[in-house]
């Protein structure tokens, strides 16, 4: 960088291609492409060293101008910059082309994550981020708000909590990005998040990381692409007391009726975001990306009070506004693309669906989520209970039209093993859900438990001073995704709704050993609930008498066991043992059949004269009848 031989010569040549530059960056702003491009062909053809930066600003300025929908091409070139970028760093190299390189692969690198990002493709975003995040303090202030925003951002969407609150202390207390406390006053801070504005009086190195290539489509949509509000939706996550002021923009808005869900107060939310549906109509600003956002939470809302048909409405009518941004994504911008939220709407809807007991477009639903969370477990068990649901409604059905003497009787009934592979609403669908949701689970309470063992204060690094290593230890159990990470009571209670749901359709299948097998693994599990107790005996009991062990069954179907059950886990599932008698009068009768099988005859009689529920009235009726004919009829007086 010596230039003694000719300063002003060079002096002059540095300010007119930075006067060109400059120009070229008021031309991008002002959406004049063709110009932009001819400037940087001008300073390309001078001989300006920033070569990988032309190139770079030169392939963002032609995705501009067609229109912002050729993702390929320009991820293509993104690709090749950070590649040559990587090739050139291990050789010999003028120190001015090796800085220019590295700030050119900076932005490309920055702009892959981005446009990942925007196809929902957030782990691979957060692996390409990487670099960049680690190391955040050598990058130039303004980058380094734009990664910090981007890693943020990232973090929240895939449900890492904590993680996403420790790199907010880290941009906090480390590298000065955010206000030590969220602010009362919205623009009392600078915008950190902000696109880059004119270029800095620097050298030629430094302008090539400047406005045409900073970013792919301005600052990253979302939440407005601030630090600011992204560090309030960071605290209001995880539960922390924070004063949201609204500054009259729907974000803070939507965030406000977000810590109004997360308190409980259902009602208030809902009044908040019919404030701003109303509010946006009146002024004209209303999107189809709004509109999908206000109907999906109203229906989050209206199914959290158990609104079931008004949630499902909601939801119905996001999808609406969703098909209107998804009609063509292979031509569609980013920010459209990163907008379009079919799959959680169509999860909610499933749900919502299961709970309005209809199983088959319920399972519909769940077909299209299924695909980008398979590995979530509950999706998986939701599935199941849509095809359990959807089986024993046909069997109502069969058995309603049997006793009209128009089919044959449900014992006829019989399952073809080889269909489980086929994604239909059956009982083999159902046993293959179950499996990956048993699987799935096990292995996440594995890590759940090795990521719950915490090291000792003493070891643990200053919450104030922290550094690039202690943002990373916090672990989120995150493998719920789209839905927030689960506690460890939440894990049990689906482990156990899965043990209970495998055994049941193991028996339809007439899989009798995997049947017991789940039983006794739902018996053993942890924190169990009442219900799932009595269902867990019940299960283990019919197995074993269908597997001729009617002697070890009579163990589980012992009734002193349900008085100590409790009264209001009963009452408050959604299923036909509403209360403790009812209960009772099922387990006796499940005794009875045992003591049928072992030909205690007049034991089970006398058991099954003590039933007295309507739940059992009829199949205790048909048993009473077959041990009368099998102790034969009672004859009294002399034989003739």
């Amino acid at each position: 960088m010596d230039s003694a031989d000719s300063p002003t010569k060079t002096q002059a040549g540095e300010d007119e291609n930075y006067s060109l530059l400059c120009q070229a960056h008021e031309q991008f702003n002002n959406s004049e492409f063709d110009r932009c491009l001819e400037l940087l062909q001008e300073l390309e053809t001078r001989g300006e060293s920033s070569g990988p930066v032309l190139r770079h600003n030169r392939a963002v300025v032609s995705y501009h101008k067609g229109g912002c929908t050729q993702h390929a091409a320009l991820m293509k070139e993104l690709e090749a910059l950070t590649a040559d970028a990587d090739t050139s760093s291990g050789e010999a190299s003028s120190g001015l082309t090796l800085k220019q390189g590295a700030a050119a692969a900076t932005v490309a690198r920055y702009n892959r994550a981005v446009i990942y990002y925007h196809r929902h493709m957030y782990g691979t975003a957060l692996e390409k981020l990487a670099p960049l995040v680690a190391r955040l303090e050598a990058l130039e202030k303004s980058m380094a708000a734009l990664v910090a925003t981007l890693q943020l951002q990232l973090l929240l969407a895939t449900n890492q909590l904590n993680r996403a609150e420790a790199f907010l202390d880290y941009l906090q207390y480390k590298l000065n990005l955010v206000a030590t406390a969220p602010s009362s006053t919205p623009g009392e801070d600078a915008n950190a998040a902000a696109g880059t504005g004119s270029p800095p009086a620097a050298t030629p190195s430094t302008v090539v990381a400047t406005p045409a290539g900073t970013t792919v489509e301005g600052p990253v949509p979302g939440l407005g692409g601030s630090l600011q509000l992204l560090q309030l939706l960071t605290l209001v996550l995880n539960r922390k007391p924070v004063v949201i002021q609204e500054d009259g923009t729907p974000e803070y808005a939507a965030l406000k009726a977000q810590q109004y869900y997360i308190m409980k107060d259902f009602q208030m939310a809902a009044k908040q975001l019919m404030r701003i549906n109303n509010e946006c109509t009146q002024a004209g600003t209303v999107t189809p990306q709004l509109s999908t956002c206000i109907a999906n939470n109203m229906g989050v809302i209206h199914l959290r009070v158990r609104h079931y048909a008004i949630a499902a409405q909601f939801f119905q009518n996001a999808l609406n506004f969703d098909k209107q941004l998804a009609r063509n994504l292979r031509q569609s911008t980013l920010q459209t693309m990163s907008s379009a939220r079919s799959c959680e709407i169509l999860y909610n809807l499933g749900v919502a669906m299961l709970h309005l007991r209809r199983p088959k477009e319920a399972f519909q639903c769940f077909l299209v989520p299924i695909k980008q969370f398979h590995s979530n477990p509950r999706l998986w068990l939701r599935m199941s209970e849509a095809c359990i649901m959807e089986h024993e409604a046909k069997l109502v059905e069969e058995d309603r039209q049997s006793q009209a003497g128009g089919a044959a009787p449900v014992s006829a009934k019989s399952y073809a093993a080889q269909s489980a592979g086929v994604p239909e609403p059956t009982l083999e669908f159902a046993a293959l859900c179950l499996r990956s949701a048993l699987t799935l689970t096990l292995h996440y309470k594995a890590s759940f438990h090795m990521a719950a063992v915490s090291p000792e204060d003493v070891d643990a690094p200053d919450p104030k001073d922290p550094t690039q290593e202690s943002w990373r230890q916090p672990q989120d159990n995150n493998f719920c995704n789209p839905s927030k990470p689960v506690t460890l009571e939440s894990l049990e209670n689906m482990l156990a709704a899965i043990y209970a749901a495998h055994s049941f359709v193991s028996l339809r299948l007439r899989d009798h050993v995997t049947a017991l097998e789940m039983a006794e693994q739902l018996l053993a599990c942890e924190r169990l609930s009442d219900a799932h107790k009595l269902l867990g005996h019940m299960y283990a009991g019919e197995a074993l008498m269908l597997m001729g062990k009617a002697a070890d069954a009579r163990d589980h179907l012992d009734p002193t066991f349900v008085g100590t059950l409790n009264a209001y886990d009963l009452e408050t599932r959604d299923w036909q043992l509403k209360s403790v008698d009812a209960a009772q009068n099922v387990v006796r009768y499940n005794l009875a059949v045992a003591m049928a099988l072992q030909n205690d005859l007049q034991q089970a009689k006398t058991l099954l004269a003590s039933l007295n529920h309507s739940l059992v009235g009829p199949s205790a009726l048909a048993l009473r009848r077959f041990i009368d004919l099998k102790m034969g009829p009672v004859v009294s007086g002399a034989p003739i």
